[in-house]
């Protein structure tokens, strides 16, 4: 058993940085039970199940189903417009979501040592208090990019329903064309969900990987907001 000098000494290690505000780790949560939704009405929207028992006029299954997903769609779209303000009001870490330093030597140095640390070729990188230079390299790259693209088909697909002349239609309605047609939006939507998914697994991984292996919090981090670092 530790004597109580060095349990003190070992708290003593653990230092903790205040990283990401209240509004950010609401719209984390808030995002991610949004794109949960997204993903699995937009996966029975795309396969439907193929019977019910019953009359079909009894039943309004994938009307509910579309509308979870369309309310869940307005969620999405909202809660990034606001995070980008939050971008702007935010401290230095809530911008990080948006740019990466790519013109910087140093961050493809470091971007390749995190690369060696995920691969298990290298050894542990230096602690980062924000996001790490891979992490933000797949949120810009990977999640705003998607986002963005899944909130401009999906709403082009959604003015298709509420008709011309549409606040939708109007807005995105030059998505379907730009694509070639209706069905053309409605493939690349679903292959966009596929990608938002695999990033979702990834991302899930990584954070559990860092909070096991690299000795600073990350899971916790987006609910109190502090990263605790471990000596």
């Amino acid at each position: 058993m530790p004597t109580e000098a060095e349990e003190l000494a070992k708290s003593s290690s653990i230092k903790s940085v205040y990283v990401y505000e209240a509004p950010v780790r609401v719209w984390h949560w808030v995002n991610a039970s949004a794109i949960t939704v997204l993903c699995i009405t937009g996966y029975l929207i795309g396969s439907p199940l193929p019977t019910m028992p019953g009359e079909a006029s009894a039943h309004f299954l994938m009307g509910y189903i579309r509308f979870t997903h369309f309310t869940a769609a307005y969620i999405l779209a909202i809660g990034l417009l606001g995070r980008i303000y939050w971008a702007f009001v935010g401290n230095h870490h809530a911008r990080e979501l948006f740019w990466v330093p790519l013109w910087q030597r140093a961050y493809w140095v470091e971007m390749l040592s995190m690369v060696k640390w995920y691969a298990f070729m290298g050894p542990r990188p230096g602690p980062y208090i924000g996001h790490n230079p891979m992490a933000r390299f797949a949120m810009v790259f990977v999640f705003i990019i998607t986002a963005v693209f899944m909130i401009c088909t999906g709403f082009a697909m959604y003015g298709e329903g509420l008709q011309a002349g549409s606040w939708a239609d109007k807005l995105f309605g030059w998505v379907i064309p730009l694509m070639g047609q209706s069905q053309d939006v409605h493939t690349w939507h679903h292959m966009g969900m596929w990608l938002i998914v695999i990033f979702a697994v990834v991302h899930i991984y990584a954070a559990i990987r860092e909070d096991i292996m690299g000795r600073q919090s990350i899971v916790s981090t987006m609910i109190s907001g502090f990263r605790t670092f471990k000596d």
